[in-house]
């Protein structure tokens, strides 16, 4: 009889999709897949049953009888499972594409623990410079063009210069750490300076992988984020370089300890694939729960090294 999987996986989210449809569908087929494995058998039970009547047309006996329980038939019962617990951890909105993070049973409260965490994101980020939206994106209500011929890799790698040093200034604010203390010293090594509470979004890192005017492309490491703020950022970039730029992509290639080699595609989005993401990964996200929130009473670890154990024996 085939086990709801219990844990953390990355799916890939495409572009033009709602991340709860995407839930959806994760979770349609692993019903699917679930009330199509084979079940236990049914019940059984004892029936007195009249025995057949002898050629002397005598009077017949009861003979006890075991048959199934009616009560555990597929057609009476109906499918076993009908709703899973599934939990969406950082949402991607519409237009986003990339690592999509999801929970399943136990695995909802070891979403929160990472939640906890306050762990960096990774994106890569399109842009082209001449035109300026209503909403940041290249598929908005065109409001101007400009040109950008003047604007050089140079001039936009100063830009991102400022901004990194503006959002680093920001993030040791907002970490509420004295930065002369053994304390400060002790959380750089472990790399854990970062805010552990709410704050504004904090852009920890940002370089130009590409530069082929008009476009470009860049890598943000941030947290706190929302995706349209990455949009907004490609927006004011254009203004610093007095031109304008639209966001043409916005892609998530890593969410924490889950980076695009973990995130499922659609065609993996099975019973198998979804049970292996789940133990590939459960080491990873101990380790980084142990790190940075150092509890393990409040979390699921024990949880997890017990299941851990039973499948190494399995």
């Amino acid at each position: 009889m085939a086990a709801v999987p219990g844990g953390l996986f990355a799916v890939y989210k495409p572009a033009g999709v709602a991340w709860n449809r995407v839930r959806e569908a994760v979770e349609t087929r692993l019903l699917r897949e679930l009330n199509a494995a084979p079940g236990r058998a049914p019940r059984q039970h004892v029936r007195f049953l009249p025995a057949p009547a002898g050629g002397d047309g005598g009077a017949t006996g009861l003979v006890a009888t075991r048959v199934p329980v009616l009560a555990d038939h597929p057609l009476v019962r109906g499918p076993r499972f009908r709703r899973l617990k599934i939990g969406a951890g950082h949402r991607l909105d519409a237009k986003a594409s990339g690592v999509f993070v999801l929970g399943i049973g136990h695995g909802n409260k070891l979403l929160t623990d990472l939640y906890d965490c306050h762990l960096t994101k990774v994106y890569t980020v399109g842009g082209l410079f001449g035109k300026a939206t209503d909403d940041f994106s290249d598929t908005g209500k065109l409001v101007e063009k400009t040109t950008f011929d003047h604007i050089t890799r140079e001039k936009l790698e100063r830009i991102l210069a400022v901004i990194q040093g503006t959002n680093h200034k920001a993030l040791l604010m907002h970490s509420n750490i004295d930065m002369k203390t053994q304390e400060a010293y002790e959380l750089a090594v472990k790399g854990l300076i970062r805010p552990m509470g709410k704050s504004p979004p904090i852009i920890t890192a940002i370089r130009c992988l590409q530069f082929a005017l008009p476009e470009f492309q860049l890598e943000i490491h941030c947290l706190h984020e929302t995706q349209q703020y990455l949009r907004k950022i490609v927006h004011e970039i254009g203004l610093e370089l007095k031109s304008s730029a639209v966001c043409t992509q916005v892609r998530r290639i890593r969410d924490g300890v889950f980076t695009l080699d973990d995130a499922l595609l659609r065609t993996q989005w099975n019973l198998q694939s979804i049970q292996k993401a789940i133990w590939d990964c459960q080491l990873r996200v101990r380790t980084e729960i142990e790190k940075t929130l150092g509890h393990q009473e409040e979390s699921c670890l024990p949880k997890m090294d017990a299941e851990m154990a039973q499948a190494a024996d399995s």
